[in-house]
């Protein structure tokens, strides 16, 4: 099984169109269902972008920020926006980066297993410090990771310079292979939203009794927050493997989706939505179901997080192994035309975050093998 829960694929069979043929058929609005293979990667969708994308331009350039990294899982920046921390996935470390692309650990999250993936691929997922965070007043910092028997979310104090006192704060969620969501973030309104899998065990999706298969939103002692829709810790359901979250200039919360044999999924996220998994992936017609935005075939996605800039949403691949752009159609609940970027240049993708105040975006490799994994500083105009 690959880490997006699906067993592999068979590398696409369409082969590689010439930049002049894809430039017609983007002029024709064509680009889009054009195969992920056949579209020019790097330098040449580049080239095309800049000048047919809407919404507040594209990828204009990529260098290496930072080497040596294993696994990065997720990158996020503390509120006054000088450094990020960046988990580790498979060792369980935690590391400040700064923006000169300095790398200093500072401390590890305990964890109980001997080796994550004793019980399937797990690990150190997500990181979120609070909103709040001073590192005097406010220490704390909140992350996401796997256990030998679940998946919680616990906080530590963070003093700008090391990790200490170990605190869960929502235990309970069952972990599965790598149906673990993994995403955690502050929303706009302060509270802390997580996105949980399925844990190999679709039927939770849809128990609003279950922690599993949900974006859940809480306050910062793990309780339900209040006004969430069913008066638990539950958001949304009806999720398989969300691992993005992140909230546009208008406070609308995306998430980003994994899912099964068919299509992955990019979805707007309202309080009390039931997104289908497991009776829909992808868009369909069942009563009561919330369709995706944008959706995925395997081989162009196995997303795995999101950020925004200029009100753009610019997704990270696995599977795919590029940056994909989605730009927000005004103020529709509706994402125009997707371009993909870097194809297969730079492997799997998975951590992505903006750097606050800036048109530039973070970007972790993932799976390269110990110590190979970078993190790509994309400068967009």
């Amino acid at each position: 099984m690959t880490d997006s829960g699906r067993p592999g694929r068979h590398p696409s069979r369409f082969g590689v169109v010439s930049l002049a043929a894809a430039a017609a058929l983007l002029a024709a609005g064509l680009a889009q269902s054009l195969p992920a293979a056949a579209l020019p990667s790097a330098t040449a969708t580049v080239a095309l972008s800049t000048t047919t994308a809407a919404g507040g331009g594209a990828p204009t350039g990529v260098s290496t920020l930072s080497t040596g990294w294993q696994t990065p899982w997720g990158i996020t920046f503390m509120p006054d926006g000088r450094s990020a921390l960046v988990t580790e996935r498979l060792d369980f470390q935690v590391y400040r980066l700064d923006r000169n692309g300095k790398k200093t650990r500072v401390g590890e999250v305990p964890y109980t297993v001997p080796e994550p993936y004793t019980e399937g691929a797990g690990g150190l997922l997500g990181v979120a410090p609070s909103p709040t965070w001073n590192g005097k007043t406010d220490k704390r910092v909140f992350f996401m990771h796997t256990t030998q028997t679940e998946t919680r979310v616990v906080r530590m104090d963070y003093n700008g310079t090391s990790l200490t006192h170990y605190t869960p704060i929502l235990t309970g969620i069952r972990r599965g292979g790598d149906h673990n969501g993994g995403k955690i973030a502050f929303g706009p309104d302060g509270y802390l939203y997580v996105a949980t899998g399925d844990a190999l065990q679709s039927k939770l999706a849809q128990d609003k009794n279950s922690l599993n298969g949900k974006i859940l939103r809480i306050t910062k002692t793990g309780a339900a927050a209040p006004g969430n829709p069913f008066g638990s810790h539950i958001y949304s359901y009806g999720h398989r493997n969300p691992q993005g979250l992140v909230w546009d200039r208008k406070g609308r919360l995306w998430s980003a989706e994994i899912g099964e044999q068919t299509w992955d999924e990019v979805n707007l996220i309202k309080p009390g939505a039931n997104y289908g998994w497991p009776k829909c992936e992808g868009i369909c017609n069942v009563k009561g179901m919330t369709n995706p935005k944008a959706t995925f075939a395997p081989e162009q996605g196995v997303p795995a997080q999101l950020a925004v800039v200029n009100n753009v949403l610019y997704m990270s691949a696995l599977r795919g192994q590029r940056l994909w752009r989605l730009p927000i159609d005004g103020n529709n609940e509706r994402l125009g035309t997707k371009t993909a970027y870097y194809s297969g240049k730079y492997g799997r993708l998975r951590a992505v975050a903006q750097v606050p105040g800036t048109n530039e975006l973070w970007v972790g490799t993932s799976d390269l093998g110990y110590g190979k994994d970078k993190i790509l500083r994309v400068t967009v105009k």
